[in-house]
């Protein structure tokens, strides 16, 4: 494992098409579908190597969603990708009932999660897909905090079947991971004995960096990537704040719904500690870069350092 703390070379959106080409190629029973944002995240390609695994179904999600469920039924292993606000605010009806509902197959890839949208502004900044595809029974939901990881969700969703709703960015994330790093467990990057901050995303970058900022005090941080929001490795949660007695979660996501709430369910039912959740609190997206919306949201290194000194 290696914390360089570096943007990887590769974008998140080519991570997503290398892999589903490469599944695809495998296997004619994987098909891509695509709401018209084929250009977004580099699945263009696809259309002309493997032309009869490929579907842009326009810009009609809910629909995307109708085509998923039959394509499943069918014995098909669809891929659907658009941003994160389309494939489940917009489209959540379809998703609940034709494939939650229907206990049917499908990878739901959610991409410009949260600041990460930047220039397409609040309509398009999703901060609730999390608690929507958590409400869904039966569903997994993971957000990629790499691209090693995120290769390593996709290939393992298409490997176990069901519902999956993986969250992304499309551009550089920040390498965390080398490439033989499997993702069977939630991943603690930093040991720690004074609090623990459990994150996901993008937020793991800025825990491992409030992680150094709260050393510079003194205080022992551990730093966990809870990338599965559901499931969620209550283990490996438990055991940690049984070590450090207080939890912060940090997520690029509304604090109601996503890994904040997951978390204090889980620890609300077997082992109260004092908590704090790190995200966007009541209030909606904007056009803005990721540094700036950031610092606006809360959701750097920083705050999450000034919350735990705040807590101990």
């Amino acid at each position: 494992m290696t914390l360089t703390l570096e943007k990887d070379q590769l974008e998140m959106r080519q991570v997503y098409a290398d892999t589903v080409r490469k599944l695809a190629a495998a296997d004619p029973d994987v098909i891509a579908l695509e709401a018209d944002l084929s250009s977004a995240m580099s699945t263009g390609k696809l259309k002309a190597e493997l032309p009869g695994q490929y579907v842009n179904v326009g810009i009609m999600e809910a629909n995307m969603m109708g085509v998923a469920a039959g394509l499943s039924v069918l014995g098909r292993k669809p891929f659907i990708h658009s941003f994160g606000q389309f494939v489940t605010r917009r489209a959540f009806d379809q998703v609940f009932v034709s494939l939650g509902y229907a206990q049917l197959s499908a990878v739901i890839v959610g991409s410009d999660a949260g600041v990460s949208a930047e220039h397409n502004g609040g309509t398009h900044m999703t901060f609730e897909d999390i608690g929507l595809m958590r409400e869904v029974p039966n569903a997994k939901v993971y957000e990629a905090s790499d691209a090693v990881q995120f290769s390593w969700l996709l290939e393992n969703a298409y490997k176990k079947g069901g519902l999956h709703y993986i969250r992304t960015i499309r551009k550089n994330a920040t390498q965390l991971y080398d490439e033989n790093t499997t993702f069977e467990k939630a991943q603690i990057l930093r040991e720690g004995s004074d609090i623990t901050i459990c994150a996901t995303g993008i937020m793991v970058a800025e825990s491992l960096k409030a992680a150094e900022i709260l050393k510079a005090s003194g205080i022992s941080a551990e730093v966990i990537d809870m990338f599965s929001i559901k499931p969620l490795d209550g283990e490996t949660l438990r055991q940690s704040v049984q070590k450090t007695g207080r939890v912060i979660t940090a997520e690029n996501h509304n604090v109601n719904g996503g890994l904040g709430s997951a978390v204090a369910e889980f620890l609300g039912e077997n082992c109260p500690v004092p908590l704090y959740r790190v995200g966007v609190r009541e209030q909606f997206g904007q056009v803005g870069l990721m540094p700036y919306l950031q610092e606006f949201y809360g959701l750097t290194a920083e705050n999450i350092a000034t919350q735990a000194e705040k807590m101990i």
